[in-house]
């Protein structure tokens, strides 16, 4: 079992930036890789990235790509999305989640289906 708490969510202006953090227990933090999703009312949960279980591999989706930054402490068990020149689009929901099978690394990490644990959830609202 793993256990997946984020924090870091809240109010910001367009343009502004929010680091979001993600504490894990349960299981050895850097055996599995960590995603970042997100989900806006009324829309599906989509990806916007992942890192490997070393740190050494990360993933982003188009949208974020040159504004997000995933990283990860396996000292702390805590994986962080630094989130830059934020836009009113970015609002959601924003999810971390934690995957065994491709702890290495890989496209597959893209999938939401791929991973095992899911945290509650944190808000980032951006206003206009």
């Amino acid at each position: 079992q793993v256990q997946l708490v984020e924090s870091g969510g809240g109010l910001v202006q367009a343009g502004g930036s929010l680091r979001l953090s993600c504490a894990a227990s349960g299981r050895t933090f850097s055996s599995y890789a960590m995603g970042w999703f997100r989900q806006a009312p009324g829309k599906e949960r989509e990806f916007v990235a992942a890192i490997n279980s070393s740190g050494g591999r990360t993933y982003y989706a188009d949208s974020v790509k040159g504004r997000f930054t995933i990283s990860r402490d396996n000292a702390k068990n805590t994986v962080y999305l630094q989130m830059n020149s934020l836009k009113p689009e970015d609002t959601a929901v924003y999810y971390c989640a934690a995957d065994f099978t491709y702890a290495s690394g890989g496209y597959s990490l893209m999938w939401a289906y791929e991973y095992d644990y899911w945290g509650q959830g944190t808000q980032v609202t951006v206003s206009s």
